[in-house]
């Protein structure tokens, strides 16, 4: 197999395999029983989540330019523009598990977040790692008797999946930063 040039606009990615590694049937229901519990407490998980993300990283906020000026967690908290955000977020994360039976519907799902975010917001795509890593933070601080060691690694496992997705539809879009180092 020889190597043939990159097209202008294809983006050459060292940390992208080859696809995304399917969860099994165990593994699914092991996300979609802990998520039950997380996706009770939708929005005030999305907001914990959310402030975490800006007050750890706050580039993030760049791309917000409703709560880019808050600095304050509970003015972040207070913020309806953030809030729904959250919820848009962990709507996002719903419809993935929801539909984890069927690949080209979360497939196609990841493909809408991956290219409204690279094409009308230009936010790096690195920033879906962090978020997604304070995430699993944040579920397992707060449902502690869910998200045990293995569960934990299953959703690990889950968020990989999803960043694949995503940056895959970067990469279509003709992303060419996909190896940033934004943060």
């Amino acid at each position: 197999e020889e190597n043939i040039p990159l097209q202008r606009g294809e983006v050459e990615c060292e940390d992208r395999p080859e696809r995304a590694e399917p969860l099994s049937d165990t593994e699914r229901e092991i996300v979609q029983d802990t998520w039950g519990h997380v996706y009770k407490n939708c929005e005030d998980v999305g907001v914990s989540v959310l402030i975490r993300f800006f007050v750890n990283f706050p580039s993030a906020k760049q791309y917000f330019s409703q709560f880019q000026h808050l600095e304050d967690p509970d003015e972040m908290a207070r913020s309806s523009q953030l809030r729904q955000h959250a919820c848009r977020v962990m709507n996002a994360i719903n419809s993935v598990v929801e539909n984890l039976h069927d690949p080209e519907k979360v497939s196609s799902v990841l493909a809408l977040v991956g290219k409204a975010h690279a094409i009308k917001h230009k936010v790096e795509p690195v920033y879906f790692k962090i978020l997604s890593s304070v995430m699993l933070e944040v579920f397992s601080e707060d449902f502690p008797e869910f998200f045990t060691a293995e569960v934990q690694m299953v959703w690990t496992k889950l968020m990989g999946a999803v960043y694949w997705h995503v940056t895959g539809a970067y990469t279509e879009v003709g992303w060419l930063q996909v190896s940033s180092s934004a943060v």
